[in-house]
């Protein structure tokens, strides 16, 4: 069994190095590239005041924020939640460096020491070199309803990286009953697959018919990938 969280975090400015603080986690889990629906997320109380700048990419406002936890409060959940998982962060190194920050400062192991990371920006840029590649421009490219994010928010962003994850390393998970979003995604692949189950269905009496696996399927996928980078 595969286990992965897409996270995603925001955040009071752009380095932790000079006093900026988490403010929102947002995780959501696949198991065998399939959305499980097993969210992790928090607001987080900063202990600081927040810059307009941020205020305005996120909307988290310092009054809204003054009631919640503070991150030693949530760590361990946290800790646990992506406890044995593989984590996929858009721009990995920004993420990991507040995380890794907030989780010394209390005395916790950083993250880069329990978990494997793969920067689903790295993937993209592979993928499409020399074009725009942030989640926006990604969700344009894909065919992927990103129509609700207005603002920046941890869990959608999670939710939608995830949705563009799954098409940009082979849409699998459309294929067997996934995301709508995901399914208008690949329908070039979907058309090809009912082409060939449609002339399947119809051998000459001496045809011996062998249907592919989910397995079989899913190396195929990975096979064409390649091609497609």
């Amino acid at each position: 069994m595969s286990r992965q969280i897409v996270l995603d975090t925001e955040t009071t400015g752009m380095d932790p190095a000079t006093g900026d603080r988490i403010v929102e986690i947002g995780c959501v889990e696949m198991v065998d590239r399939m959305l499980t629906g097993n969210h992790f997320h928090v607001y987080i109380n900063p202990e600081r005041d927040m810059p307009v700048e941020a205020f305005n990419v996120h909307g988290l406002s310092e009054e809204f924020l003054s009631d919640k936890p503070v991150f030693a409060k949530i760590a361990q959940d946290f800790v646990n939640y992506i406890d044995g998982g593989e984590l996929i962060i858009h721009n990995a190194a920004f993420d990991m460096k507040f995380l890794d920050h907030e989780l010394e400062n209390i005395g916790l192991k950083s993250l880069s020491s329990q978990c494997s990371v793969i920067d689903s920006l790295k993937v993209a840029r592979d993928m499409y070199p020399g074009q725009r590649n942030s989640l926006d421009a990604l969700c344009k490219r894909l065919g992927i309803d990103n129509s609700k994010r207005t603002l920046h928010g941890a869990l959608l962003d999670s939710e939608i990286l995830a949705q563009v994850y799954l098409v940009m390393t082979g849409g699998q998970d459309s294929l067997f009953g996934g995301d709508t979003a995901i399914e208008q995604s690949v329908e070039v692949s979907q058309n090809l697959m009912a082409a060939l189950a449609d002339t399947a269905k119809v051998p000459s009496d001496k045809t011996r018919v062998i249907y592919a696996n989910a397995d079989e399927v899913s190396a195929h996928d990975a096979f064409v990938a390649k091609f497609k980078k």
